[in-house]
């Protein structure tokens, strides 16, 4: 069975997780969710541990008993992390090499794995010069992204910065991990 990690950060796109995660469990996908303190501001984690039957990841020193180091256990034995979505802000980090909070220090974990980024954000941001410089950095380092489309946003613009089709996401994974 094929695992992947699907971390969500905090945009209004969060709600839009529980589709992809359900989506990929129905396909027989074991999926690890990791969610940024915001993501949970969005959508709760006890949406994604009912969908995907598994513990949803939010503090990186939570007291639990693992006989490993649960960042870096859960790094190695995943096929793909897909980030959907994926906010400017966890772009940036991704890009400085920051890593101070479960998801970005499981991303920085990652060795020879792929890594597939969903941003979602407001045109602005998205097109400000500083994430597209943040975006081609990381596309150097080999991670992937799924271009956001063009839609009316949460925020009454239109614009490129809506996450992309959840289709086209899990289409992304499954191509990605061979389970297409």
């Amino acid at each position: 069975m094929k695992e992947i990690i699907l971390g969500i950060t905090g945009s209004i796109a969060a709600y839009k997780a529980a589709d992809i995660a359900n989506q990929l469990t129905k396909s027989n996908i074991l999926v690890h969710t990791i969610m940024t303190d915001s993501a949970t501001k969005f959508i709760t984690p006890l949406t994604l541990q009912t969908l995907t039957k598994n513990k949803v990841y939010t503090d990186m020193f939570e007291e639990i008993y693992y006989p490993d180091v649960r960042h870096i256990s859960l790094a190695q034995k995943t096929d793909c992390c897909v980030i959907a979505p994926a906010t400017a802000n966890m772009i940036g980090k991704l890009a400085s090499g920051i890593a101070d909070d479960m998801l970005s220090t499981v991303v920085m974990a990652i060795k020879n794995k792929p890594i597939i980024i969903c941003p979602a954000m407001n045109t602005a941001m998205y097109e400000n010069p500083i994430t597209q410089d943040n975006i081609r950095k990381l596309m150097t380092y080999g991670y992937e992204f799924v271009e956001p489309k063009e839609s009316l946003l949460a925020c009454g613009d239109t614009g490129k910065g809506a996450l992309a089709d959840i289709d086209i996401i899990i289409k992304a994974v499954k191509d990605t991990i061979g389970e297409a």
